[in-house]
C-alpha cells in the first residue's frame, strides 16, 4: 500500500473499474493505494474511509498540503498574473502545496494560484451552514462532491469538514454518526441542525428555512422548511427520520 494524491480537479470515486459512480474526490485529496492493475487503482480516501477505484493517471505521489482552496472555484495559472493562460479550475475544498505566498498569488508546484482564494489547511471555518450557502446554485449531481456538481451528502460533508468536523461520505453513515438527537421533528431548530431523511440530508438555516442539494430543484437551493418536509413526504420519500444536533 501507499499513499498518494488526486491531481485532477475532480474525479468519480467508481465501484468496481468502469463502474458506476460512488462519490467524488478533488484536487489534493490524500489516498491509500491498495492494488493497482489494468491501469486501475483501488484506492481508500482518507477523509472518510470510502473505498472505491480511480484511474492510475488521477494519482501523484503525495505531498505535505500547506493551503486549501477557500473560495467557490479558483484557477491555476501557468505564471503569476491573470491574463497568463489557466491551466486548470480547483473547487472549494481542493488542497495544495505553497512554495511561496505572495500578495496576489501563491505559487505551488502546479502553477500560480490567486492567493485571497487560499486558506492555511490548518484554519477552519466556523459555520457549516455559512459553507452550505457559497454552493447556492450549484447543480445537482448524484454523487458530487464539487462546485461542478454535489448531492446532499457531499454538500453536508464538503461544509463540516472545512470546520474542522469529520463526516462520512453518504446521508446513511452521516446520520447514525453525526451530533445528538435533537427535539422530535416540529421542535426547535436551529443553524445548524441536520435532517435526515431515508437517502437524503439537509442542514437546517434557521428556523424557518432549511439549504440542501436536491433532485427536485436540481441545485443547492433554500427552501422553506416545514413546505420541504411537507413536500419530500407527499412525493413519496418518507418522513423526516432523524432531527441531530452538532455539538
Amino acid at each position: 500500500m501507499k499513499k498518494q494524491r488526486i491531481i485532477r480537479p475532480v474525479v468519480d470515486l467508481l465501484r468496481r473499474p468502469d463502474g458506476p459512480r460512488e462519490r467524488q474526490l478533488i484536487w489534493g485529496e490524500q489516498v491509500t493505494v491498495e492494488d493497482e492493475q489494468n491501469g486501475w487503482a483501488q484506492i481508500v480516501a482518507a477523509k472518510d474511509d470510502y473505498t472505491g477505484y480511480v484511474p492510475s493517471t488521477a494519482l501523484a505521489t503525495a505531498v505535505v498540503a500547506t493551503h486549501r482552496v477557500s473560495a467557490l472555484a479558483t484557477h491555476v495559472y501557468l505564471r503569476p498574473d491573470f491574463k497568463s493562460p489557466d491551466l486548470r479550475s480547483l473547487s472549494f475544498g481542493s488542497s495544495v502545496q505553497v512554495l511561496f505566498l505572495g500578495e496576489r498569488f501563491a505559487e505551488t508546484p502546479d502553477g500560480f494560484i490567486p492567493t485571497p482564494h487560499l486558506t492555511p489547511i490548518q484554519t477552519h471555518l466556523r459555520d457549516p451552514v455559512a459553507v452550505a450557502e457559497l454552493f447556492l446554485g450549484t447543480p445537482y449531481l448524484w454523487g458530487g462532491n464539487s462546485r461542478l456538481g454535489i448531492d446532499c451528502s457531499g454538500l453536508v460533508q464538503a461544509s463540516l469538514l472545512a470546520c474542522g468536523t469529520p463526516c462520512p461520505g453518504d446521508s446513511g453513515p452521516q446520520e447514525r454518526a453525526l451530533g445528538n438527537y435533537a427535539s422530535p421533528n416540529g421542535g426547535s431548530y436551529l443553524r445548524g441542525d441536520l435532517l435526515f431523511w431515508k437517502g437524503h440530508v439537509a442542514f437546517v438555516r434557521d428556523s424557518e428555512t432549511l439549504i440542501h442539494a436536491n433532485a427536485f430543484h436540481m441545485a443547492v437551493a433554500v427552501e422553506p422548511l416545514q413546505p420541504a418536509i411537507d413536500r419530500i413526504l407527499a412525493q413519496g420519500d418518507g418522513p423526516v427520520t432523524a432531527h441531530k444536533r452538532l455539538t
